[in-house]
């Protein structure tokens, strides 16, 4: 080979190829200067790129709290009054029962007196009744309202079942003024017989005048204190329980004044079932999604805890 050929075969590898001073300065970390190794992805000192930077984001206005004149007009337009009387949709218990509450009372005002008193007297749970027709009887007597319905007690029936109904639905509200209504009037009633059996009263006792639904009212007013909150529970309660005692003292009718105390008793003994029928309620209509949440309201609003 001759020495021309030698110098060209130099002069294309010299062009072609790198040397190794260059290819040393291409694998050097421009930052750092350490040398890289080619093929060997995220080594120590090797740049990487930088997260863009996220966009500012303005935060949010804060509404200003609204003043003490403007919450008290929101809850005041929030109230729906109409809420505390029966519904035939709403409260289908409480709205039939009154219906028909309301018919006995037409016929006792005007119907004749005699029909009147015969069909109120067939209607007694006074002890002879109940020794023969117990069912018929308990049923019967709540058919009517002592006084009418201007009594205090056709009112409380219509606030009080109510508001019982709409927190516990119509058929426990129904059974809890029947629990009441059975249990104080067969307390009231027994007595009466056993002090005729032992010769204690004559035995024109048998056949006293008994009806109406001051028991099942009283029982569901005890009922429904255990479902408010406390500061709406325990005036309720002072101010029923007043009411009871001041029949008490003055002896007027002892046997239904003791029947409507143990009425109330009986109602606040149900505290723990109705508050549990209150939350099942509640988590059944708010559905599966949220019970803990419906179960922390619940507890709020009622007033399970005691105060």
């Amino acid at each position: 080979m001759d020495r021309s050929t030698t110098a060209t075969a130099t002069a294309v590898a010299t062009t072609t190829a790198p040397t190794a001073s260059s290819a040393d300065a291409a694998l050097k970390d421009p930052q750092t200067g350490s040398l890289l190794l080619d093929g060997v992805p995220r080594q120590r000192g090797a740049t990487t790129v930088p997260p863009a930077p996220r966009p500012a984001t303005t935060p949010p206005a804060l509404a200003p709290p609204a003043p003490p004149v403007s919450r008290a007009l929101a809850r005041l337009r929030s109230l729906r009054p109409w809420r505390l009387l029966p519904t035939p949709t709403g409260t289908p218990f409480t709205f039939g029962y009154a219906a028909v509450l309301t018919v006995t009372a037409m016929v006792t005002d005007y119907a004749d007196p005699s029909l009147v008193h015969a069909l109120q007297q067939g209607s007694s749970t006074d002890v002879a009744h109940l020794i023969h027709e117990p069912v018929l009887v308990l049923l019967a007597s709540a058919l009517w309202m002592a006084g009418g319905i201007t009594s205090p007690y056709a009112l409380g029936f219509v606030l009080v079942l109510t508001a019982l109904e709409r927190r516990i639905g119509g058929l426990r509200a129904a059974g809890v003024f029947l629990l009441g209504h059975v249990v104080a009037t067969l307390a009231t009633e027994v007595p009466i017989g056993l002090s005729v059996l032992v010769g204690d009263l004559p035995d024109s006792s048998l056949h006293r005048l008994d009806y109406g639904i001051s028991f099942g009212v009283a029982t569901s007013v005890g009922a429904l204190a255990g479902l408010l909150r406390p500061w709406l529970r325990w005036p309720l309660l002072v101010v029923f329980g007043s009411m009871v005692v001041g029949d008490l003292l003055e002896f007027a009718d002892p046997m239904t004044d003791w029947g409507h105390a143990m009425s109330l008793a009986i109602g606040v003994s149900t505290w723990p079932l109705v508050r549990g029928w209150r939350r099942a309620r509640t988590e059944a209509a708010a559905g599966p999604a949220a019970p803990a949440a419906v179960h922390t309201a619940h507890a709020q609003t009622s007033g399970t805890v005691a105060a």
